[in-house]
């Protein structure tokens, strides 16, 4: 239940009603009629606490320390404990501890999470924490100091309101210097209202007790009404000052700190004693009026707040959702476990962010949170440590294979070596990782002794590529006189000289893999145009046509010449399929980097123009035994 200021009743002349107080009031001189019919003033029944059991008078401002370093936070306690007074800077000092052990313990799960020696880590204090420590001792040293002080102080004050008990008694017992007695009595309520707190124990009952007192001394003191409504009017214009004071709380920002003062007033309000009869409603309604605003602006506040804090404990749910869920999906990797660890660490912050929830589940949800992170951080602390024992097996199989490969990088066996090495390389990424700090090392020394036999093999191999350079010009010649012949009337001559410039082309070589294709393109459309001249389709096995029978070239005229070029033409088939399979195969051995590069485009070239040489040959056979069966 929220807390409420409770305003006492009034009676019918507008103050407030004697069963409902306890404390006592300033007095003026009146008749002992009108003494004995004199109303004591009520007294304020002080807030409560909250249903979080949250004292509702604590400042609703302070400090934000949240954005504070833990040096500023150090620094800035200091100064508080140099006040000397303990229990004004009491709240700041604990959210100075709060705000330091949170941002200690954020530190402290960062550097275990990132430090690949999480297992076993111990927390060591730095000088900031010492330094925290040694200044939080002193102020628990002058709190004990000044509550020692204060409880004696109380005994103080105990026995001086017991001691002006005893005088209020003499002055009741002798009845007969009036004014004299009259002015001693002031004094002695200047010197009660004066003296501090007493022990809360004796509270109760030293008040009732004076009260009692001044009771008895009204009646015996036939005060004159002259000074009773001389004390009336100096009480009246006490109170219209306290509702003065009572209406510039409304404009007070921190309703939390108009709430407190407002019961200040109060005990001041019942301390001054009665005004006027005729002024005691108005004044009282006044003072009234401006306390119900405050306490519906208090009221209101933590409505709000508490409202507010709800709202927090669902998105702090929310927050150990997400945490849980990540936690119940590990992962098999160490990156992706690095990715879920800073996910944890980026809800840990959002946590942090959000702010207090109520006193009553804010232990119970920080607990719940805390035991999921562990639960993450203890997995990703298993899984690193298995991890770990696996790197090390792997690091020994890595170190065979770099002897291994140390053994085989001065071999000139290039195909046999290089079958050897791609299995070795397969196998060294099929092993899986090894511990960070020997990672690169070894990979550099296997690697090394992989690049020095394939520099060795691509020096054995480099001749080719000027080779290929004179194939490409050759070739490039080669078109430019398949363009410019010009048929003859013997077509048997003709198809001859096409026949051995296709001879010449397949006789030629490989080219560089990037002219392969246009080059090859220029020479089959060169050749095609002729051959379109001569009637003559140089792609399809066809017979030429029966007038030309009796002209063919001398190389398929005769049964055994034909035989002859024929089984030249098979065995040059059978030689370039041969060395297709072979390059085919050699090709998949290149290991994918810069030195190997020129190598691989050569073979690739190779094998591209095998293809295309063995297409032509096949063409060529299949037109001899074609000519073969019409013969």
């Amino acid at each position: 239940m929220t807390d409420e200021l409770k305003i006492p009743h009034e009676d019918k002349d507008g103050e407030p009603n004697l069963h409902e107080t306890n404390e006592v009031q300033n007095f003026a001189t009146l008749s002992e009629e009108e003494i004995r019919n004199e109303l004591l003033p009520d007294e304020t029944v002080f807030a409560e606490e909250n249903d979080d059991g949250e004292d509702m008078l604590t400042p609703e401002k302070m400090t934000d320390y949240s954005t504070f370093e833990r040096s500023e936070m150090v620094e800035h306690l200091r100064k508080l404990v140099a006040t000397g007074d303990a229990e004004s800077i009491k709240d700041e000092v604990d959210a100075i501890k709060f705000h330091f052990d949170r941002k200690m313990k954020e530190e402290k799960n960062l550097e275990i999470q990132h430090s690949e020696k999480e297992e076993g880590y111990v927390h060591e204090e730095d000088a900031l924490e010492l330094s925290l420590k040694k200044i939080l001792s002193r102020y628990r040293e002058m709190r004990n100091e000044q509550r020692e002080k204060q409880e004696w102080e109380q005994q103080e004050n105990l026995r001086e309101k017991l001691n002006i008990i005893e005088e209020l008694k003499e002055l009741s017992a002798n009845g007969d210097s009036i004014g004299e007695h009259f002015h001693l009595f002031r004094e002695l309520q200047a010197r009660w209202r004066a003296i501090g707190l007493v022990p809360q124990s004796e509270a109760k009952n030293i008040r009732e007790t004076y009260r009692h007192c001044v009771e008895v001394f009204y009646d015996y003191m036939k005060i004159n009404k002259e000074l009773r409504e001389l004390d009336f009017k100096r009480n009246l214009d006490a109170k219209i000052v306290l509702c003065e004071k009572a209406e510039a709380l409304l404009s007070e920002p921190s309703v939390i700190k108009a709430f407190h003062t407002l019961q200040e007033y109060h005990e001041q309000w019942h301390e001054i004693g009665p005004v006027p009869k005729e002024q005691r409603a108005s004044i009282w309604e006044r003072f009234k009026e401006a306390s119900t605003h405050i306490n519906k602006n208090h009221q209101s506040y933590f409505e709000k707040l508490k409202e507010t804090r709800k709202n927090r404990l669902i998105a702090k749910k929310n927050l150990c959702d997400r945490v849980k869920e990540i936690a119940q999906h590990p992962t098999d990797t160490l990156t992706q476990w690095k990715n879920s660890a800073e996910e944890i660490i980026e809800i840990q912050k959002q946590w942090h962010a959000v702010g207090a929830v109520a006193k009553k589940d804010n232990d119970k949800i920080n607990r719940h949170f805390q035991s999921l992170c562990d639960h993450f951080f203890e997995q990703k602390r298993e899984f690193v440590g298995a991890m770990k024992i696996g790197q090390e097996q792997n690091l020994r199989l890595k170190q065979e294979l770099c002897e291994q490969m140390e053994a085989l990088k001065d071999s000139s066996d290039w195909k046999a070596t290089t079958e050897e090495i791609l299995r070795m390389q397969k196998k060294w990424k099929d092993i899986g990782s090894v511990p960070a700090k020997y990672r690169e090392s070894v990979w550099k020394r296997f690697r090394a002794a992989c690049d020095y036999f394939f520099e060795r093999r691509s020096k054995y191999f480099s001749p080719i590529d000027g080779q290929y350079d004179e194939n490409l010009k050759n070739k490039k010649e080669l078109i430019q006189k398949i363009r410019d012949f010009k048929p003859s009337e013997q077509p048997e001559k003709d198809i001859e000289q096409l026949n051995r410039f296709q001879e010449e082309w397949n006789d030629t070589g490989a080219v560089p893999f990037k002219f392969m294709k246009p080059l090859y393109k220029e020479y089959r459309q060169a050749l095609r145009q002729q051959f379109d001249t001569l009637k003559t389709d140089q792609n399809v096995a066809a017979p030429l046509p029966r007038r030309h029978k009796s002209k063919q070239p001398a190389i398929i005229q005769t049964h055994g010449k034909t035989v002859t070029e024929r089984e030249r033409l098979q065995q040059r088939y059978r030689q370039l399929q041969k060395d297709l399979t072979i390059w085919e195969n050699n090709i998949g051995f290149f290991s994918k980097n810069k030195s190997s590069k020129t190598m691989i485009a050569a073979v690739e070239n190779m094998i591209a123009q095998g293809k295309l040489e063995i297409k032509e040959l096949e063409n060529k056979i299949n037109l001899i035994d074609s000519l073969d069966h019409q013969a």
